[in-house]
């Protein structure tokens, strides 16, 4: 009997989705302009607890014009963590500031509050937390600091739709928060963002920007560079799709992180992220640090062996050729991370059985091998 097909993060795309996306082909709006966009705009505001919301066409494009709309840019320094998909690095160079990049806390493996409050400078302008595979950062303390410091919040929520910390939405603390629709996240629309703000004026200003700053009705001619970053019907018939199954998925990698975190938690070779107080984290991944580095690739050898994919945790920004300059002071704990860590199967795609299976074929790894005589 051959083991099961395991997923490591593919979409779950079925009936629903192609009759919705088909749906809006009939209908001729296929393109940036058409009724779901705003449609799916209004359900994800209700869903992530805000009274409004504008989709864009990625989270990086959320990210970017997130800085933008605030003034972010050539002097600024923008602080971040050094464990993060490099779109966040690439949102703060693109927006023409300075990326000042951090260590995360050990424990949680999101930005650290101590490294920030060390990381500001007269020339901060900005920071960005980024909420983990869907565990939120330590919101309250990193709030707190910025609101002293007189520094804009910009949450990077990509990875964290459905968590929440006190019983209030990840992205929703900051001046702005972003997340993203791409085809491995919790919910996805192919390719998509949301962005949401404390301020209707500045999504009233990020919605007339992402339409390339179309002229309002009654102006002639294009008054200032704009971006094409709004999102297509098409991807918006997909995401409205997604987000009646949103509750479903968001069950599901919650169970997937409990049989996790009951094989490979405390006691075990391997650790899962820790959580602050109050924190419902969503677990758009699950991923474990191992005792070495040289654990962490026996353990992916024996996941592989069984046609089991895991994947490493991202490489510390200061780790890319280009931005090796921006770190600021040591960023241990993030290298500890990338050298010990694998992301492991999460996709909803996957039954409960199946990550148990996981758990099963990572601990015979771990297992002392008995040398026969």
């Amino acid at each position: 009997m051959s083991d099961p097909a395991i997923h490591l993060d593919a979409p779950n795309i079925g009936r629903l989705e192609k009759e919705r996306v088909c749906a809006a082909i009939d209908s001729g709006y296929v393109s940036t302009f058409g009724p779901l966009v705003g449609e799916f705009e209004r359900q994800f505001a209700a869903v992530a607890g805000v009274s409004r919301a504008v989709a864009t066409s990625s989270g990086t494009a959320a990210l970017h014009v997130a800085l933008h709309v605030l003034g972010v840019g050539p002097g600024d320094e923008v602080i971040l963590p050094a464990t993060t998909f490099a779109a966040s690095l690439h949102a703060v160079m693109h927006a023409g500031a300075c990326p000042v990049i951090v260590d995360v806390d050990p424990a949680t493996w999101c930005l650290s509050p101590e490294a920030v409050k060390a990381a500001i400078s007269p020339r901060t302008r900005a920071v960005m937390p980024v909420h983990l595979y869907g565990n939120v950062c330590d919101m309250p303390a990193i709030m707190a600091i910025a609101q002293a410091a007189g520094i804009y919040v910009v949450e990077d929520a990509t990875e964290a739709l459905g968590a929440s910390i006190a019983g209030r939405q990840a992205g929703t603390f900051g001046d702005i928060g972003c997340y993203s629709f791409n085809g491995n996240k919790l919910i996805t629309t192919g390719a998509g963002g949301m962005l949401v703000a404390r301020s209707s004026a500045i999504l009233d200003r990020v919605n007339y920007l992402i339409n390339q700053a179309n002229p309002r009705e009654g102006m002639e001619g294009f008054l200032e560079v704009g971006f094409n970053y709004r999102m297509p019907n098409l991807n918006a018939a997909l995401g409205m799709a997604q987000l009646e199954r949103f509750s479903g998925f968001l069950k599901l990698k919650k169970e997937f992180h409990g049989i996790y975190r009951e094989s490979l938690g405390a006691g075990a070779s391997g650790r899962l992220q820790g959580v602050y107080p109050d924190a419902d984290p969503s677990w758009w991944f699950t991923a474990a640090v191992f005792g070495s580095a040289a654990e962490a690739l026996t353990v992916a050898g024996g996941l592989k062996a069984r046609g089991i994919p895991s994947r490493k945790l991202f490489r510390p920004l200061h780790g890319f050729p280009y931005a090796g300059s921006f770190r600021r002071g040591s960023c241990a704990a993030a290298e500890m991370l990338y050298e010990r860590g694998l992301c492991l199967p999460s996709s909803t795609l996957n039954s409960q059985a199946d990550i148990a299976f996981v758990c099963k074929v990572i601990m015979e790894a771990l297992a002392p091998k008995v040398e026969k005589c």
